[in-house]
């Protein structure tokens, strides 16, 4: 998370991206995907910055150049590079350093809670033109994705999931009676909360769709809230810009269902089928 440490350093001086960049001899644009993590990190750059930022100790120097070496270490999910969208490469990231993420979705079972045939349908019905071998791949990366969730020393996962996300038959009747199961499943597990946002609620705190909020253990680091579009995605993480989505998740958790409640949701779905 070195691009979020600069960014504090930064502010904490009071200093715009502007001026960071011209210091380094370079633009605004370059200063803010740096700190979103969005480019790699030049080791002369960065010095340049802590100089600029009253960085003098050297042993918080040599800890934040270290971060340096390993923001530039090509992480697992790299490997698919020829399938993964150079904004979504980014969330990836920020998802492996996370240690809670809250998630609503709208339209699709989250990602992190997808069988691989729900997925393989999902993937289908968003890359229609892709070969099998490319469909296959981006499914291995959602369940690789996955793991790491499903372990007892996993991240925290917390998922709101509209009820019209389960309704909606994706994939046919055996494929969505595999994933109620699943989530009756994992919803057992002690670091995954699922709630359901029922109908009867009517409007609710979220209209304006899906949304993510990725936390992480370093204290000094902001939330992340991340908005995925057709083509692209936000990332924010200015407090003015991420205070408005916590407000919008905690009242969603606040009129979804309990566990017992969803439990009892999925259960009346999977009779349906």
């Amino acid at each position: 998370m070195l691009g979020a440490s600069l960014r504090r350093l930064r502010e904490s001086r009071g200093l715009t991206r502007e001026a960071a960049g011209f210091h380094i001899r370079a633009s605004e644009s370059k200063i803010s995907r740096m700190e979103l993590g969005r480019v790699g990190f030049k080791t002369r750059d960065v010095e340049d910055l802590l100089t600029l930022y009253g960085v003098l100790d050297d042993a918080e120097r040599r800890s934040l150049l270290e971060m340096v070496r390993e923001a530039n270490t090509p992480g697992w999910w790299h490997k698919y590079g020829d399938v993964l969208p150079g904004w979504f490469n980014t969330y990836v990231g920020l998802e492996e350093a996370a240690s809670v993420i809250r998630t609503y979705e709208v339209q699709f079972v989250p990602g992190l809670l997808q069988t691989t045939s729900y997925a393989r349908t999902v993937v289908q019905l968003g890359y229609p033109d892709d070969s099998a071998q490319d469909i296959e791949r981006r499914v291995h990366l959602r369940m690789q994705r996955q793991e790491r969730f499903t372990r007892k020393d996993g991240p925290r996962l917390w998922a709101v999931i509209d009820e019209a996300a389960l309704k909606r038959p994706i994939g046919g009747p055996a494929t969505m009676r595999e994933q109620l199961h699943h989530l009756l499943e994992v919803a057992t597990l002690p670091n995954i909360t699922i709630q359901v946002m029922p109908f009867r609620f009517g409007m609710h705190a979220a209209e304006g769709g899906a949304f993510s909020i990725l936390r992480f253990p370093e204290s000094d680091l902001s939330d992340v809230v991340y908005v995925e579009q057709l083509w692209g995605a936000l990332y924010l993480d200015k407090r003015e810009d991420v205070d408005p989505y916590l407000t919008a998740m905690e009242q969603l958790c606040v009129e979804s269902t309990t566990p017992g409640g969803t439990a009892e949701i999925l259960g009346e779905l999977l009779r349906e089928i």
